[in-house]
């Protein structure tokens, strides 16, 4: 039975210069892309150090010659497409074509609030989503954009000379209700599910979860967009380990992941915190995808 390929996170609160030997060392490894979290802080993490997602995409651009590199994902919490896709647009000529582009509708957690701005329903925020989208999608495929929406204004948006990848950086949607599926089915090129909200679900229960988010998904594609090929992406959480208890136990994950419908498996690179991959297992992870 395969397995998936390997993606891996590398969060941004570590030194430019130790980022970049944890994405070069992940480039080594084989793994499809490396990721890194777009957000202004986050969680248990918010009062430590935490760095800019395209600098440092930048810079790991720069560092690396074969790995995809990508931010998971970008909301409209604090991005706004118009400078956002002048930054991706430049993104992917730093990387020659290297990039990828999670995007999502954002939480209300402390990068909505950041701004100052009110809160926001759901249906607010999926709302949001669908425009923030649709006009960051015309913006990379476009020379020149005008826009009018409820949310958003572009006048006379230019993004020359465009994308290295044609006919844009390739996006990879965060999507679990109908509406952000349809919209998955839509514009993305791949999908992304962290399986279900509720904190540390078995993995039995996870791996059920993510395999009814696929079939919704087939779902969404079968309305919109008959016919069309999904990069389907589960993302194991930063806290969860055990999956990594051993190598048979790990082998046994990553097949009912691919059963489930999946064709890569996100895991985060081992951290100086012990958090992610333990580090004793990333050898028999890495071994584990080769060849896949």
């Amino acid at each position: 039975m395969t397995v998936p390929l390997l993606s891996c996170l590398v969060l941004p609160d570590q030194a430019p210069a130790e980022f970049l030997v944890r994405v070069r060392d992940a480039e080594q490894a084989g793994v499809r892309t490396v990721w890194t979290y777009d957000h202004l802080s986050w969680r248990d993490l918010a009062d430590g150090p935490w760095f800019g997602t395209v600098p440092l995409l930048a810079a790991a651009a720069g560092a690396t010659s074969t790995v995809r590199l990508g931010a998971q994902v970008a909301t409209p919490n604090f991005r706004h497409p118009v400078p956002f896709a002048k930054e991706v647009m430049t993104l992917d000529h730093v990387a020659a074509g290297r990039l990828e582009l999670g995007v999502g509708a954002g939480a209300e957690d402390a990068d909505a609030r950041v701004l100052g701005r009110p809160p926001a329903s759901r249906k607010e925020r999926a709302d949001r989503f669908e425009e923030w989208a649709t006009l960051l999608t015309a913006l990379l495929e476009q020379d020149r954009t005008d826009f009018r929406g409820s949310f958003y204004i572009a006048e006379d948006a230019r993004m020359i000379p465009g994308c290295v990848q044609r006919p844009r950086v390739p996006l990879t949607v965060a999507a679990t209700g109908p509406r952000s599926m349809r919209l998955a089915a839509l514009i993305g090129s791949a999908w992304v599910t962290y399986g279900p909200y509720r904190q540390s679900p078995a993995p039995q229960e996870w791996l059920a979860a993510i395999a009814e988010q696929n079939r919704s998904l087939d779902a969404a594609i079968a309305d919109v967009a008959p016919g069309k090929r999904i990069r389907r992406i589960a993302q194991v959480a930063l806290d969860e380990t055990r999956p990594f208890r051993d190598a048979d136990t790990y082998r046994q994950f990553a097949r009912d992941v691919a059963a489930a419908g999946f064709d890569e498996l996100t895991v985060h690179w081992p951290r100086s915190d012990g958090r992610g991959v333990p580090a004793a297992a990333l050898d028999m992870v890495v071994a584990t995808h080769s060849g896949s």
